[in-house]
């Protein structure tokens, strides 16, 4: 999940449960909590590793053993802070909870993308995913943000100050909406299921939601954390729907498996954005990957592309040996091998088709890529296409690879 997302959840968290009882500095300890785990990224920022983007993030920082040992020492460590400058702040118990309930928000939020958490680092290595929501989601950061926004609109008296009120709910009104039509406008472009009637639709919602309460000129009476706890009731209800629609789509995956005969090492069905209905139907078999995108508004069956891997050669060989490789690999969930000589040089390329996204005409992210001479001897291998901070290393001899797209 984008980190904007989870520190917004870890806000509504703080201002729904924390805010009242135990004031600012617990809420904002849930916020600080939602938004630590990423803090590994340092690790990748001072790495030279090329593959540490792949080896740290997602690790201990997002485990469940790690989430009480960062709780206490964050709790520890605003106490210490606390004493020079506030008496009478939050004791360690409820900091404690406080960091443990955004730490925990942060790392269950990426278990639902298709990522991978390994959420019992540094005991087991496997990466956990239940691929119900996608990286960035639009309609569960609108759920997360959405009733923040109100209780700030509605926060004064309407009865003392009805125009402020008028005010606020009029820019806040604009601003979503004008989110709204470019979140359709990303739609039209990914070809996904959130057409005009949806954003239509979704305009009005807001224009109520910041418009009804004034009605009359009266108080709403809702307060702050009723607001907030009113959008984790929404948020929670669309999670289950995303896990609802996700079970349909690993239906239809697993319906062609079955219909083909397919021995799957792994399959999935992986959510598109902006819309729930669109998924990546996955499956990976022995010689290659079959991949479908597909709508559950469809009657007709997921139809599937197969891709293949290139045949067994000695420069796949020796790249499937190599430490960083098997590295690759243990990331990747549906990866696929491809080999081919360019320039005198052998090239092998691992692609993980569940980053492919459409209408990419150049490699998809997290594509791998080593380059071997005639002999088998390693010359390079780095990414070609990995997270936005990952390069290519510099040319060997001139040479430049292409490219190319994925067929």
């Amino acid at each position: 999940m984008d980190p904007i997302t989870h520190g917004i959840t870890g806000a509504l968290l703080g201002k729904s449960y924390f805010f009242e009882k135990h004031g600012r500095t617990a809420a904002f300890a849930v916020f600080l909590g939602s938004v630590f785990p990423d803090v590994d990224v340092i690790l990748d920022t001072f790495s030279h590793d090329p593959l540490a983007t792949i080896r740290f993030h997602r690790g201990f920082t997002h485990s469940l053993i790690g989430l009480p040992v960062f709780s206490a020492a964050l709790a520890l460590l605003t106490i210490m802070l606390l004493r020079r400058r506030v008496r009478g702040g939050p004791n360690f118990a409820i900091l404690f909870w406080c960091y443990a309930v955004g730490i925990g928000s942060h790392i269950l939020l990426d278990t639902m993308t298709s990522y991978g958490t390994r959420i019992w680092n540094p005991i087991s290595s496997h990466r956990y995913t239940l691929d119900w929501l996608f990286i960035v989601d639009f309609l569960l950061t609108a759920c997360v943000l959405t009733p923040q926004v109100l209780a700030w609109v509605h926060s004064a008296s309407l009865r003392h100050f009805p125009r402020s009120a008028a005010i606020r709910a009029l820019a806040m009104w604009l601003i979503f909406s004008a989110a709204t039509i470019g979140v359709w406008e990303l739609a039209q472009k990914l070809e996904d299921g959130f057409g005009w009637l949806a954003a239509a639709i979704l305009i009005v919602v807001f224009g109520l939601l910041f418009f009804a309460p004034l009605w009359r000129n009266t108080d709403s009476g809702i307060s702050r954390a009723r607001w907030c706890r009113a959008g984790l009731y929404v948020t929670a209800a669309y999670i289950l729907t995303c896990a609802t629609a996700h079970h349909a789509a690993v239906e239809r995956v697993r319906g062609f498996a079955d219909a083909k005969g397919l021995t799957a090492i792994s399959e999935a069905a992986i959510p598109l954005p902006p819309s729930l209905l669109y998924w990546d139907g996955m499956i990976r078999t022995q010689e290659g990957v079959y991949h479908s995108r597909f709508s559950l508004a469809d009657a007709q069956p997921a139809a599937f592309t197969y891709l293949a891997d290139s045949s067994p050669s000695p420069v796949l060989t020796h790249a499937l040996a190599l430490p960083e490789v098997q590295t690759y690999l243990w990331f990747a969930r549906f990866p696929l091998l491809r080999t081919r000589v360019e320039n005198g040089v052998e090239v092998a390329e691992f692609i993980d088709v569940r980053f492919a996204m459409r209408h990419d005409r150049s490699v998809p992210p997290f594509t791998f890529r080593v380059l071997m001479n005639a002999q088998g001897k390693l010359l390079e291998d780095d990414w070609v296409v990995g997270a936005t901070h990952l390069h290519l290393r510099r040319d060997i001899k001139g040479y430049t690879p292409p490219l190319d797209e994925m067929r």
